[in-house]
């Protein structure tokens, strides 16, 4: 019977569980953590679909051109024409298992989300991710019930089984025992993003520490556009990490201003009078970082939501405003929150075709740990579309490729000496000492705006560093956006500051020998019913 390993348990996992199971194939569900505590539900905003449901006319090919625009037009044609084709049914879908997207008068509603002219954005207030992994955890958790899909709680990843150019399985450890286990099979990452390697600047949890990546990367699978970083402009400082101010609260009608020689100054809205504060989030970023540094404006970005209706702050944002005073002890409907850019999201990742394949056979991937639809800029509420979408499609390729392979399962009591992830010095953990290092290097030159002499001060700095897998890691991220000699959505270089054809191209990086090797490749070539943007 074939057993297939599905690693990580947020939209992306669930999602991808559900079509196996839906298709009679067994499968595990690994994770460290329940699926109520991934990444996937501190996602706010929304999910994106051409539903057309406020009267603007709004067309897959609209959404297609916002997507392929906002990610400066290097993202895969195909997979992006793929992603917008399908969102209309997996928001339906997602309807149809309970999910109680926002409504009026009966009737759903979407709002307005940055990068994007009409309101395509469904929603439950400003907690819809944490909606949609309990619709797929209760349909996850009937197919549990039969017995299809087993869960693994409490097991992280420690490396990959290759044989032969392919994925025979994963070693995981077993958190409360220590012990290691190779769970045979074809097997799905679904892992989460990098953010992790960038400490408490990060929105997200600070499990998603990038190690799925970066033992990816040990073993000889390719990864692309690690110097693509989104900053979302509208975060908070916790003790721990940045807490998110969604995006939506903008797509509501807040206003991003600074006191510029004490007066407001509503600087987005100065400079893009078309979409103001709704401008793709690299750019409200770029924006941002600039009135940060001109001394007139006093060195701080508010948010204003005071225009807002109580309507709004009922029905639509109500959790937003809460969160808000319950963290940072204000009342956003009464006073402007101070604000400030934070690390949100890595467009880059495990390089992966249309089909959620790497280039290794039987090892597939999706979610924020792939590098899909993105390119070089992700649009707010096509994140939970693509976690979606991609667990769904690799579970789907995988069907079609490796419905045959077998499963095995083997148990090792305790770390020892001829375990993979004891042997291999690559795969070893940070110490904290080097953890801190690795970050202070990060942060330091992969800000918003970066230079040649940042970025190579910062590998010099990482190369000085013990050789971990993640230090591995950092070290390619560092390369990638050397290697890329302009500026393009999210990578932005003051010595470059232009975008060039030439680079119109997908950084993929491999680890030779102890150094990343960086290629530029071409994009696929759009097929005939992918329109031309």
């Amino acid at each position: 019977m074939t057993i297939v390993n599905v690693v990580g348990a947020g939209l992306a996992g669930l999602s991808a569980a559900l079509e196996l199971g839906n298709a009679g194939v067994s499968c595990r569900l690994v994770s460290a953590q329940a699926s109520e505590r991934a990444q996937s539900v501190l996602a706010e905003g929304g999910i994106n679909a051409v539903l057309d449901l406020m009267g603007e006319h709004d067309t897959l090919r609209e959404h297609y051109e916002d997507t392929m625009r906002g990610g400066a037009y290097l993202a895969d044609p195909n997979a992006v024409w793929g992603l917008v084709s399908d969102a209309p049914l997996i928001v339906r879908r997602l309807a149809d298992l309970g999910v109680p997207f926002q409504q009026e008068h009966g009737a759903m509603i979407q709002r307005n989300f940055g990068g994007q002219k009409k309101k395509r954005t469904a929603y439950v207030k400003s907690s819809t991710g944490k909606v949609l992994v309990s619709a797929l955890v209760d349909a996850v958790r009937r197919l549990e019930d039969k017995g299809v899909v087993t869960r693994a709680w409490h097991h992280e990843l420690m490396d990959l089984e290759l044989a032969d150019g392919a994925c025979e399985g994963v070693w995981v450890r077993d958190t409360h025992t220590g012990a290691l286990e190779l769970l045979g099979g074809p097997t799905v990452l679904a892992c989460g993003g990098m953010g992790g390697l960038f400490g408490n600047l990060t929105t997200g949890t600070t499990t998603n520490t990038g190690n799925a990546a970066a033992i990816a990367l040990a073993r000889g699978v390719e990864l692309a556009n690690l110097e693509f970083l989104q900053y979302h402009p509208t975060t908070m400082p916790l003790s721990v990490k940045r807490m998110l101010v969604t995006e939506a609260a903008r797509g509501e009608g807040g206003r991003l201003f600074a006191l510029r020689r004490g007066e407001p100054w509503y600087f987005m809205e100065d400079k893009y009078p078309e979409l103001g504060n709704l401008m793709p989030r690299d750019v409200v970023s770029r924006e941002e970082e600039a009135v940060l540094k001109d001394p007139s404006c006093g060195g701080q970005v508010y948010l204003d939501m005071r225009g807002l209706s109580a309507h709004v702050w009922r029905t639509r944002l109500s959790d937003l405003r809460d969160e808000v005073r319950h963290y940072q002890h204000l009342d956003p409907a009464k006073e402007p929150l101070p604000v400030e850019p934070g690390i949100h999201y890595c467009m880059g990742g495990i390089l992966v075709d249309e089909r959620h394949r790497t280039n290794v056979a039987r090892l597939y991937a999706a979610g924020e740990c792939a590098c899909a639809y993105h390119g070089a800029n992700r649009l707010g509420g096509n994140s939970l579309l693509g976690a979606i979408r991609g667990g769904m499609v690799a579970a789907r390729t995988l069907l079609d490729e490796d419905v045959s392979a077998q499963g095995r399962t083997q148990t090792r009591a305790a770390v020892s000496a001829d375990t993979p992830a004891s042997t291999n010095a690559s795969l070893q953990t940070n110490t904290n000492d080097v953890e801190r290092a690795m970050q202070k290097a990060l942060v330091g030159c992969m800000g918003i705006t970066r230079t040649q002499q940042e970025l190579e001060a910062g590998l010099r700095s990482l190369e000085a560093l013990p050789h971990t897998a993640r230090v591995a890691l950092a070290r390619a991220t560092v390369a990638c956006a050397l290697a890329r000699q302009e500026s393009r959505g999210a990578h932005q270089r003051s010595d470059y500051p232009h975008t060039s054809d030439d680079f119109r191209r997908t950084t993929v990086v491999r680890w030779q020998g102890d150094q990343p090797s960086i290629e530029f490749r071409a994009l696929p070539e759009p097929r005939k019913e992918v329109p031309q943007a």
